[in-house]
């Protein structure tokens, strides 16, 4: 099958209807089209359709006598993405909707073909009402399930309605260029000869950013190793970690090995990359081979030093602690479809965990950074607060960035600012 909606509506039942990330769905479908243009529509539908969903799948239940979810579970997500089309990617009425009844002949639902029509059309006749019903709730108006909503209201009350508009703004790509290989300034310079409008990030060292996502590995020095693809948020971790050379480093939970890769870049330091997954650590090796850098990479628990650790001390820690990934939804909207409140406690307990096991691992007078890709301080200040009170070595780093706010442990930045990615940090060294 050819049909690029089509493919969409498959791909997006899987991510939303059947648990599959947005990620895999990608990389399953996208190789099916071999035209680049349907290509980027697909990912503009897939990512879109998972963005919007809990939008527009309620509004189909105003639109459909009986439900399709569980009978046609394609045919519902293909409406979810006729929906799309018309209010976020805002195409023509009359393609998007000739378009999306043409799918449903591709995915061989011919006989349903008049109820897309006509579903699709309703909605065109009905859209202030329906809109407005919408709107009237935050789980639909910024799609967002209801227990993020609340919790994002209960921590963050004053900013809450702009972290969830933030969360459904296509974010800029963000480059890291790799020092290694490159200066910023040079990098800059051919992006723009490429035709690429590629700006120096104003505070971060290593940013550079493009307003649009691009397919990167046609960008000029990508080959080459001359940057990686890194959120300016993720790269603070490197600037806080503050790494010299001659250091002994760990980066727990490694994978993908983009803040490994960055400290590497950073300084002349034995790393020590760990991961539990063994599947993903091979995207750690992979960026450690395009970057031309080299890591020790271990396959091992955090909480549990005692299977993989060697008794020697490191200079530095940087956990990135395994999280909720509240903080990323713009960048990950499936994490919305797929994230549930009741997954808070056992993640904090996770961190809890690291975070004690590998603080006797530091040597004195050295630092450890703590960092999720969270917004809410139950896997934040709550976590490293509550660590701290029992931990007489310990000493908080005073951290001060030109974008975000303290927190009652640390610094967040919460997504929007500064037009970044939602992250916490924390840091102490040992006395």
């Amino acid at each position: 099958m050819t049909d690029t909606r089509a493919l969409a509506a498959q791909a997006l039942a899987d991510v939303a209807l059947r648990g599959a990330s947005l990620r895999d769905a990608m990389e399953r479908y996208a190789p099916r089209l071999p035209d680049a243009r349907d290509r980027a529509l697909l990912m503009a539908l897939l990512s879109d359709g998972a963005r919007w969903w809990l939008r527009f799948d309620p509004a189909l239940d105003r639109l459909l006598d009986k439900p399709l979810r569980q009978k046609e579970p394609v045919v519902h997500a293909l409406l979810v993405l006729g929906l799309v089309q018309l209010e976020i990617l805002q195409l023509p009425d009359y393609a998007a909707v000739a378009a999306t009844v043409q799918s449903t002949r591709a995915l061989q639902r011919p006989r349903l073909a008049g109820l897309v029509n006509a579903v699709l059309r309703r909605w065109q006749r009905e859209r202030e009402p329906l809109l407005a019903a919408l709107d009237a709730q935050p789980r639909t108006r910024h799609a967002h399930p209801a227990w993020l909503a609340e919790a994002i209201a209960h921590d963050w009350p004053a900013q809450a309605e702009a972290v969830m508009a933030a969360d459904n703004r296509e974010p800029p790509l963000m480059l890291r260029v790799n020092r290694r290989r490159a200066t910023r300034e040079a990098l800059v310079e051919r992006l723009r000869r490429d035709g690429q409008t590629a700006e120096p990030h104003a505070w971060l060292a290593d940013g550079i950013v493009l307003p649009h996502s691009v397919d990167v590995t046609r960008l000029p020095g990508f080959a080459a190793g001359e940057f990686a693809v890194q959120d300016g948020a993720a790269q603070v971790a490197a600037d806080l970690a503050d790494v010299r050379d001659g250091q002994r480093v760990l980066d727990a939970c490694a994978a993908p090995g983009g803040k490994a890769c960055h400290l590497l870049e950073r300084a002349d330091v034995a790393l020590t990359a760990l991961e539990s997954d063994a599947g993903r650590a091979r995207r750690i090796t992979q960026n450690l081979e395009r970057l031309g850098l080299a890591a020790e990479l271990v396959i091992g628990d955090a909480g549990e030093p005692g299977a993989w650790w060697d008794g020697r001390p490191f200079d530095r820690i940087l956990i990135d602690a395994p999280c909720s990934a509240t903080g990323v939804l713009r960048r990950r909207p499936d994490v919305r479809l797929h994230r549930r409140e009741s997954d808070l406690s056992a993640l904090a307990a996770q961190q809890r965990r690291i975070l004690t096991a590998l603080w006797p691992l530091l040597a004195p007078g050295g630092r450890l950074v703590y960092v999720t890709c969270s917004l809410l301080s139950a896997e934040n200040e709550a976590v490293t607060g509550a660590w701290l009170e029992g931990q007489a070595d310990a000493r908080p780093v005073t951290i001060a960035l030109p974008v975000g706010q303290p927190a009652a442990v640390g610094w967040q930045v919460l997504p929007g600012d500064g037009d970044l990615d939602g992250m916490y940090y924390a840091a102490f060294e040992k006395a």
